[in-house]
């Protein structure tokens, strides 16, 4: 999965507030992203707390899934590929097996084994001329999640072929918003909202009883809203329009399409909400690569998830049940 932090979701914060609760924000640098932390609490000092046990948490599942620092166990299974399985936490082990479920029902749309892509790739504004088609056949040759083995009684995952990798991305960081989200709830904060570069998983209602709203950004307008969503839950957006290459006046998305080792087509951007932040992110991420028509019908089978999409051609398409305050362009 590539890092799907493109559209930056816009949280749109009541004033007023005259319940005995109150808000506190902050962001930190985690996982690679911005994060902004909210923690709605019976006084500041409970709220900078569970901030505190929010960060450290994100933290946590850094060190373990992590494929840029070199110590963690995602990076140990990247390293011996083709080589020898790898022990890692089971914690790890059901992550990686509930993203190759998804690989599966996408039909490969959506692929953790990207990442050996990541090669012959930029999207950080130095790529200026295209990889050749051997260096992308090449690469593409090592991606895809059936090479990727899990043995779940040794604890084990190995990559089957030398050069292999496997990123999470924001697939991680909508993990560890759920998971988040999770403990907040069972140690009785029951409002919050955590901002995972871009991803989002709110909870509850802010101190003045409003709901959480989030704006969805136009791509083709600067700093400008498309429209905006109450949100109980999750919302993802994953586009093309912020992390990109740009070679020869073309703008080509950091999306790849694992079949073809070239980036997606079709789709801006597409933005999906439903309960979890982890399936959301998958959503997103494959509806890119799928496209309008295959993105919808897959979206059949997952009823609690919706989405919105805007095309190349800036139109506007949305699955059943997503609900949108429109804001005129």
């Amino acid at each position: 999965m590539i890092r799907l932090f493109l559209l930056l979701a816009l949280v749109v914060a009541a004033g007023g507030n005259s319940f005995s609760q109150v808000k506190r924000t902050r962001d930190a640098f985690l996982m690679g992203g911005r994060f902004d932390i909210t923690i709605v609490a019976k006084d500041s000092l409970t709220a900078e707390q569970y901030i505190d046990t929010v960060i450290a948490e994100i933290s946590r599942i850094e060190y373990l899934i992590s494929d840029w620092k070199p110590e963690t166990q995602v990076s140990r299974v990247n390293q011996n590929a083709g080589i020898r399985p790898v022990k890692v936490d089971q914690e790890v082990l059901e992550l990686t097996e509930r993203a190759l479920k998804i690989s599966e029902i996408t039909n490969g749309a959506f692929d953790i084994s990207f990442a050996a892509m990541e090669k012959i790739w930029k999207f950080d504004g130095t790529m200026t001329t295209m990889p050749s088609p051997e260096a992308v056949k090449k690469a593409r040759q090592k991606v895809g999640y059936k090479n990727i083995i899990i043995n779940k009684e040794s604890s084990t995952i190995f990559l089957r072929l030398p050069g292999m990798k496997i990123g999470f991305g924001a697939l991680g960081e909508g993990y560890a918003a759920d998971k988040c989200r999770a403990m907040m709830l069972a140690r009785g904060i029951t409002a919050g909202l955590i901002n995972a570069t871009g991803d989002i998983q709110a909870w509850g209602k802010q101190p003045n009883g409003r709901p959480w709203r989030i704006g969805i950004n136009d791509p083709f307008k600067s700093n400008d809203l498309v429209g905006a969503i109450a949100v109980n839950g999750a919302i993802t957006t994953s586009g093309s329009y912020e992390k990109y290459a740009l070679i020869d006046g073309k703008r080509y998305t950091h999306i790849i399409n694992p079949a073809t080792g070239y980036p997606a087509t079709g789709l801006t951007s597409v933005t999906i909400t439903g309960p979890d932040t982890e399936m959301a992110n998958a959503f997103s991420t494959s509806i890119m690569v799928l496209g309008k028509d295959a993105g919808l019908k897959l979206l059949q089978n997952f009823p609690e998830y919706k989405a919105f999409m805007i095309t190349d051609a800036g139109k506007y398409i949305t699955s059943p049940g997503f609900n949108m305050e429109k804001i005129n362009r």
